[in-house]
């Protein structure tokens, strides 16, 4: 079962996105990802255009308090727009409405008056178009895609993210279009469009795990934006951080409790911080005391070779740090 054509616009990117989206502060779901604009702008020169437009929204950001997902419909004739939002499964009532209310204040300041829009943001979307607008854009469609930094290790990584996905792949179609999970440091997500069905969700999802292990490689972070669908995943190496640790989904518990994170990563971070804390204060000592030996040579000419020195030796404790590191 594929999924139908339908219309929408072209997408025109510009990209604000870092690397290290998963951070844990409650903002997090408002950053923007990226905005599609369509190249034309509508004629309005009575204001019906934007009066639709202002309706639109309203009835969305409204229906934010209720729901996570709803269509809309707004104006009649040449005017009539639809619209859609969609909040991230894993937020709350109040941070949907929160999410969703602030995108018709950046559709306007990022797109202008179009006759289409995406905005998409970390924890929700919403789009628009006017009635008549042609272009077509397949559901499997990539719109976006971002890759983290890439892993030196030796494959187990991408082991370890070929059964997350396999995991969250069966999750979606079972938790009927999202699901969230850990597993051995790695927090993936997927989640289809709403009114999407549970097969074509999975085949959405599936395709959008294939992008990104070609896009991404070894990246130990991504997003991936299908028109219908999208995934993402982040490795946290020393534990998947508290709020990520526990699965978020509808599916049973005891599928989720088999794939969530263990107390060990969490302590195996703490004993890695206290041993840098250790290190970094070894290193400042260290560099004390070169600071003075070279302060102490500086009457016997030899301030350059101790200079060198002990850049040489700063070298070779650092190198030693990241290759601990590496470890």
């Amino acid at each position: 079962m594929g999924f139908p054509r339908k219309t929408l616009f072209l997408l025109v990117f510009m990209v604000l996105f870092t690397n290290h989206y998963y951070s844990e502060s409650a903002s997090d779901y408002t950053t923007l990802v990226y905005k599609g604009c369509s190249k034309d702008t509508f004629t309005d020169p009575n204001g019906v255009y934007s009066q639709a437009l202002s309706s639109l929204f309203g009835s969305l950001v409204a229906q934010s308090t209720k729901t996570k997902f709803f269509k809309a419909t707004s104006g009649s004739g040449q005017s009539t727009m639809t619209g859609i939002f969609q909040c991230r499964g894993d937020l709350s009532t109040s941070d949907c409405y929160n999410c969703v209310s602030r995108l018709p204040v950046l559709s306007d300041k990022l797109c202008g008056k179009t006759i289409a829009a995406r905005i998409q943001l970390l924890g929700c979307y919403m789009l628009y178009e006017v009635a008549g607008f042609s272009e077509q854009v397949s559901g499997m469609q990539m719109l976006f895609k971002a890759c983290g930094a890439t892993t030196r290790s030796n494959g187990g990584f991408e082991v370890k993210r070929d059964t997350a996905f396999s995991v969250m792949e069966n999750g979606v179609v079972s938790g009927h279009g999202f699901y969230a999970t850990s597993y051995q440091g790695l927090y993936v997500m997927g989640q289809c469009e709403g009114d999407v069905g549970d097969s074509d969700c999975g085949e959405c999802v599936k395709n959008a795990v294939q992008k990104a292990e070609v896009e991404c490689g070894s990246s130990t972070s991504a997003q991936v934006y299908l028109h219908k669908c999208f995934i993402s995943y982040g490795y946290y190496p020393n534990g998947v951080p508290r709020g990520h640790s526990s699965s978020s989904s509808s599916s049973s518990a005891s599928s989720s409790s088999s794939y969530s994170s263990s107390s060990s990563g969490q302590n195996t971070g703490k004993t890695v911080a206290i041993i840098l804390g250790g290190a970094a204060g070894v290193a400042f000592l260290v560099i004390c005391l070169l600071f003075a030996r070279s302060l102490m040579k500086k009457h016997d000419g030899r301030s350059l070779t101790v200079e060198y020195g002990w850049r040489e030796e700063a070298i070779f404790f650092f190198g030693f740090v990241d290759l601990f590191l590496d470890i």
